[in-house]
């Protein structure tokens, strides 16, 4: 039987609950790395609930974007999964990822090229050490491979690294 499309919707972030069972943990450099991804991209992945504004998937974003202040969120409702559904979803959701993998050279290659366009590595989620370990020669550290720091993204702040004021209500 096809499943239903989704309705794309939005609701406040305020209103977002999480789920209290959710097994998955986001540290605070986790969360930064979710922020910057959010300013350096927008907001590309949707907030999945259950009809009633409680969060199936995507509770790092909304804590992403709790920390920059955004007030509104796209949500995809997933009214139609049972319970059961909607609880296994919550761990599918986050481990099914877990199984990919890396084709190193691949991503060496394309890493190299966003680099020499001066793209800040770390916005695809690598830390320092992980870029240096894909190279051949060190990464060295400068303003474009800095360690993101948690505190860097505040409320309506201006990201200490890049200059990128962020205004929340945009």
């Amino acid at each position: 039987m096809e499943k239903p499309f989704p309705q794309y919707k939005t609701a406040k972030v305020a209103d977002l609950i999480p789920y209290a069972r959710n097994s998955r943990t986001h540290s605070e450099a986790q969360v930064a790395k979710i922020a910057a991804s959010i300013k350096e991209f927008g907001f590309l992945n949707p907030i999945i609930t259950d009809g009633d504004n409680s969060i199936i998937a995507g509770h790092g974003r909304v804590l992403a974007a709790q920390k920059l202040g955004l007030e509104n969120l796209p949500v995809i409702e997933a009214a139609h999964l049972s319970e059961a559904q909607r609880r296994a979803y919550v761990i599918a959701d986050n481990r099914l990822a877990l199984d990919a993998g890396w084709d190193n050279e691949l991503l060496k290659v394309e890493l190299q090229d966003l680099d020499s366009q001066g793209f800040d590595l770390l916005l695809t989620g690598f830390e320092l050490g992980e870029l240096t370990s894909l190279f051949d020669e060190p990464v060295a550290p400068d303003s474009s491979t800095q360690e993101i720091d948690p505190n860097d993204y505040e409320m309506g702040c201006t990201c200490p690294k890049c200059g990128f004021e962020f205004d929340p209500k945009t």
